[in-house]
């Protein structure tokens, strides 16, 4: 439930009321009586509680098949073989 903040339009006097989206808006102030208009309120920021947030925290696990792929697709190094190290000098 929203919280949303009045002003009166004869004292002044400024309130917040935390009522549901759908309830009617106050007309009345609790001061003087005198009539009141509800203010835009600019909100309020995302608020994460916790020990912390990362972008890692959700990512998606690799499957085996896919990393399997992956390995396939990557040239690997070919190391010098044996016999191609020897070389005749004849």
């Amino acid at each position: 439930m929203p919280t949303y903040d009045y002003e009166c339009t004869k004292c002044g006097y400024t309130f917040e009321v935390f009522q549901k989206i759908n309830s009617k808006p106050k007309d009345k102030c609790p001061k003087c009586g005198g009539k009141v208009r509800r203010l835009i309120s600019g909100g309020c920021g995302l608020i994460f509680k916790g020990s912390g947030f990362y972008i890692t925290d959700y990512k998606k696990k690799e499957q085996k098949s896919d990393k399997l792929a992956k390995e396939k697709d990557t040239p690997k190094e070919s190391s010098p073989s044996k016999d191609n190290s020897k070389k005749d000098n004849s």
